[in-house]
């Protein structure tokens, strides 16, 4: 009798060991349903959106959404596998079907769409503006001044456009950027919103202007294909539900977006 209990017992251990050894692949709803967890390709590094907490956890507002989905799929907010992703990889693993969706700041475009298809939009991100400087109210009050910006953004032609007379100061990232404003180098830097709201609240000095110079709107990327689609149809039912029932509302003011 204690053999066959040994021998029970080591074959729930291989299963046990064999699927957590085993590569994660992207699945239809009914099979996403029947393996019990729901893999979703995530930022880890980019506040409010998805970064780690003190204690390394994964949190922000788009955790929350693949927690929500995962609720609303799969009946439990932890029934989940989050895979971060950086930025070149966030269509990828759809296309290569390791990760069921994507919510990984992610926006809506006719290229993209030919490849994915998206939900709709979550949250509208678009060009912003930060600056120190509490007597710039408007972007308007930078009509000449020097703006520091990311070389090759596509926020440039966007100022280029709106403030033709300014004086623009290419930087290579976020932290030489924040050199240039702290030497008043420059008077403002921009960029897309919900990565200066991040900013912002890491350096509170700052402030976001209050115009948006454009719009992008962020979406859940899924895979193409009828084998999907009853996927696809939930993911964008449960998204206008939380539009109608406020928590998504909520859920944006909470991380402090505009």
């Amino acid at each position: 009798m204690k053999r066959r209990w040994f021998i029970v017992s080591l074959a729930i251990s291989m299963v046990i060991k064999l699927r957590s050894s085993s590569p994660l692949h992207a699945a239809e709803l009914a099979k996403i349903q029947q393996r019990g967890y729901l893999i979703v390709a995530v930022k880890d590094n980019l506040r409010p959106l998805g970064y780690r907490d003190s204690q390394g956890n994964l949190i922000g507002l788009e955790i929350d959404l693949a927690r929500q989905l995962a609720k609303e799929l799969l009946g439990d907010a932890d029934a989940i596998v989050f895979k971060p992703v950086s930025n070149k990889e966030r269509l990828r693993v759809i296309l290569d079907h390791q990760a069921d969706i994507a919510i990984a700041k992610i926006t809506n475009t006719v290229p993209r769409r030919r490849i994915v298809n998206f939900s709709p939009h979550y949250y509208l991100d678009g060009t912003g503006v930060i600056t120190k400087n509490q007597n710039i109210k408007s972007v308007q009050d930078l009509a000449t001044a020097k703006i520091a910006v990311l070389y090759d953004s596509a926020t440039i032609p966007i100022i280029r456009d709106r403030l033709p007379q300014a004086q623009l100061i290419g930087v290579k990232s976020y932290q030489e950027a924040l050199q240039v404003l702290e030497t008043e180098a420059a008077a403002a830097f921009t960029g897309d919103i919900t990565t200066l709201t991040g900013w912002i609240e890491e350096y509170p000095a700052y402030q976001l202007l209050p115009e948006r110079l454009s719009g992008q709107p962020l979406c859940i990327v899924m895979p193409k294909g009828l084998q999907y689609e009853e996927l696809r149809s939930k993911v964008y039912q449960t998204l206008l539900s939380w539009r109608k029932s406020g928590w998504l509302d909520e859920r944006i003011k909470q991380y402090n977006l505009p």
